[in-house]
């Protein structure tokens, strides 16, 4: 083996060391702010809106051009509603298994 190989191998460990010595010392360091809290409570937030928002106009356009006695406004609304709480608490679930680990 050459100098240059060993020379190499041993920058390359160095800056693998470092790597990781940075890396446990960002898992030890807590860094939860309320910026991250209010971040969550926004997507949560947006996970809910949209499906509903998304149904709603739906059924506006369903009611214009198919109307029917049951009114698709209110129904898609509540489908969107119920998708979007199922979206949210799923994705709730995910995060929270995810900070645990």
């Amino acid at each position: 083996m050459r100098s240059d190989d060993k020379n190499d191998e041993s920058t390359f460990s160095n800056r693998i060391k470092e790597q990781e010595a940075r890396k446990v010392k960002a898992q030890s360091e807590d860094t939860e702010s309320p910026w991250l809290g209010l971040g969550m409570f926004g997507i949560v937030g947006w996970s809910v809106v949209v499906p509903s928002l998304l149904g709603t106009l739906l059924g506006l356009w369903l009611d214009l051009h198919y109307p029917v006695r049951i009114s698709w406004t209110l129904s898609l609304l509540v489908a969107g509603l119920c998708i979007g709480c199922l979206m949210a608490w799923y994705w709730v679930v995910t995060e929270e298994k995810d900070i645990h680990k």
